[in-house]
């Protein structure tokens, strides 16, 4: 019983501090404003989280265990023109629950090498379960592509969805997180595949892209 506030308060400063390097960018916030925005000492965050570098390696391997479920490919039928659409919302969905990775993703890259093998890995899955996908429409005629088109593809939606934030901010730093990028940046990523899809299946994504451009 002891233990329980304990688990607590860790649980306090990682959403805590999400929310402020969402809010601020992580290299704008220090442990000491994470602990006056929660209320509590800056030995007491100290006692949970020794260094930021800690916060951001507890919060990175949340992520990546959501983002790492998220990837997964249907693997008990073909996939379809939806199963595009749904990947790129979950992905992004994702993407903006930990946007601060995204934002400002090379330079955490650069200063905190635990990051770097595996921001590595997740790239590669996702660029991997596209494939798959992609893949998967060729042989079901949903899609007409060769395997270099493909590969290209892949790798320019992933490109597209891991900078799309960073674009975002640079475009307009004051308005970037306004909730709208998560939108556009999907679109954007849908837009990529629309011309190698056959009729039918660009009007449906046709449609399902309509949402994201309102």
């Amino acid at each position: 019983m002891a233990r329980k506030p304990q688990r607590r308060t860790k649980e306090r400063i990682l959403e805590t501090a999400l929310a402020l390097f969402n809010r601020h960018g992580e290299g704008s916030v220090t442990p000491s404003a994470i602990a006056e925005e929660m209320g509590i000492s800056p030995g007491n965050l100290h006692y949970h989280f020794p260094s930021k570098q800690k916060i951001v390696e507890a919060l990175f391997t949340t992520f990546r265990a959501e983002i790492e479920h998220t990837l997964a490919a249907p693997g008990t039928r073909a996939p379809d023109v939806e199963d595009v659409w749904l990947f790129l919302h979950l992905v992004f969905e994702a993407i903006w629950k930990y946007r601060f990775v995204y934002r400002d993703i090379t330079d955490l890259v650069s200063r905190y090498r635990v990051l770097e093998r595996q921001i590595r890995l997740i790239l590669a899955h996702k660029q991997s379960t596209a494939v798959t996908i992609l893949r998967g429409l060729v042989a079901d005629g949903r899609m007409y592509a060769s395997p270099a088109d493909i590969e290209a593809l892949a790798s320019n939606m992933t490109l597209i969805a891991t900078y799309w934030l960073s674009y975002e901010y640079v475009r307009d730093p004051r308005h970037w997180d306004d909730g709208e990028a998560l939108a556009r940046g999907a679109y954007q990523v849908m837009a990529l595949a629309a011309p190698y899809l056959a009729p039918e299946g660009r009007a449906l994504l046709d449609h399902l892209a309509e949402r994201y451009r309102t």
